[in-house]
């Protein structure tokens, strides 16, 4: 087990719940995970502490929208998100993971305050593209493999398809999953899953699973456009977090 302070271990209880929450629907909530435990350690150890947590809340999210999810939207941005976490495996030890930081917080920046700045969103609709799909797919693959911070270039392609609150937060569940899934392979291959972490993800999974239940009914009773708006300004908050820790603030 890792040796935590007892600061440490309030955080990662923290990013726990942060993760579950986001596996009951809550998708922009899990992008504090990271940056919360990277104040008290590396973000590469940070990062390797949480796929177990994250793998583990899988199952219980992945119950819970069993019937709510998009298959033609995974279909078109899976594809890119496995490329995505294939250069991010290649390149791990050649990009700075401030580097992918930035790149994110400004995505996710960008999006946040078109989507508040425009008059109306709720009648700007997209259909699925395979085109948009597997770019925004890739780099929503490869900044999840760097610190699972995938949500926002994810959030970029799926919002504007306007999806019901219930199938939106199941989709994303479902493709997040996958690439979790996935990322269990180089992780493994770099050593990120070092038997120290991997005991001290167990004592955390409960904490995270607990909060998968919260986050479903969340989603549940609070009404769509609210939860639009909620979604958009936590990736407004979060991207500012990011580039903020990204240019050493």
């Amino acid at each position: 087990m890792l040796d935590l302070t007892t600061e440490g271990w309030i955080l990662a209880i923290i990013a726990s719940i942060a993760v579950g929450l986001a596996k009951g629907g809550l998708a922009m909530v899990a992008m504090i995970a990271v940056p919360v435990l990277s104040l008290v350690m590396s973000p590469v150890q940070a990062a390797g502490l949480m796929l177990p947590v994250y793998v583990a809340s899988d199952v219980g999210g992945l119950i819970a929208f069993r019937h709510h999810f998009d298959i033609g939207v995974l279909k078109t941005a899976l594809p890119g998100a496995i490329l995505g976490i294939g250069v991010g495996w290649a390149g791990a030890h050649l990009v700075p993971v401030w580097g992918v930081t930035l790149i994110v917080g400004l995505i996710g920046l960008i999006f946040s305050l078109n989507a508040l700045i425009r008059p109306d969103p709720g009648k700007v609709t997209r259909k699925p593209s395979i085109r948009r799909g597997s770019f925004w797919g890739f780099l929503a693959g490869y900044t999840s493999f760097v610190s699972h911070a995938g949500a926002p270039p994810w959030q970029v392609y799926v919002q504007p398809l306007r999806m019901p609150a219930l199938i939106f937060a199941g989709t994303t569940t479902w493709f997040f999953a996958i690439c979790n899934w996935i990322k269990l392979i180089p992780y493994a291959a770099l050593g990120q899953l070092s038997p120290a972490a991997l005991t001290t993800a167990a004592v955390l999974t409960p904490v995270s699973l607990a909060s998968v239940w919260v986050g479903l009914r969340l989603v549940k009773i609070m009404p769509e456009k609210l939860f639009y708006q909620f979604i958009t300004w936590g990736l407004l908050l979060v991207s500012l977090r990011l580039i903020w820790q990204a240019l050493g603030g």
